[in-house]
């Protein structure tokens, strides 16, 4: 029987994005510097991360999609934050978000890390965004690293 499991080397040659939505620019901020930390931490140059900002999270699949389709990225960080609000809104694009983010993960092979908060309040997004909680940010940084180390290995 094999046993097959990623780690937290990036694969040689590696290169990463970050798809970062500019809504909610203080938590998404501090999602993005996560996210960094945590590529350079675990040996990732800078030369070989780009960051790459759009409109809102309702934007990340589409920059998602042409990312994973150039060939040019071993994983993708789609990065953002929802709050709910008095209308269906929230629901929309939260759930349309995050299912148009597997899909590209899943039609392209890239693995792509989902770190879009869906949050009922601020204070639960500053939670998730360096606070008690941990970060999304970096959290989704580490998957991206040991994504691209599993496929390596996988048959």
């Amino acid at each position: 029987m094999s046993h097959f499991e990623g780690d937290l080397r990036a694969p040689e040659g590696a290169r990463f994005a970050i798809i970062a939505s500019r809504w909610n620019p203080r938590i998404v901020d501090a999602l993005v510097a996560g996210a960094r930390k945590a590529f350079a931490d675990h040996g990732v140059a800078e030369e070989a991360l780009d960051v790459v900002r759009v409109p809102g999270a309702w934007e990340l699949p589409v920059a998602a999609a042409r990312l994973a389709s150039g060939g040019g990225y071993t994983a993708i960080i789609a990065l953002g934050c929802v709050v709910r609000g008095d209308t269906r809104h929230y629901e929309q694009v939260a759930d349309g978000c995050s299912e148009a983010l597997m899909r590209v993960s899943l039609d392209t092979g890239v693995p792509v890390a989902n770190g879009v908060l869906a949050v009922d309040r601020h204070e639960d997004a500053e939670r998730r965004a360096g606070g008690s909680h941990g970060n999304k940010g970096e959290e989704c940084a580490l998957v991206a690293i040991e994504m691209a180390n599993l496929l390596e290995r996988l048959p």
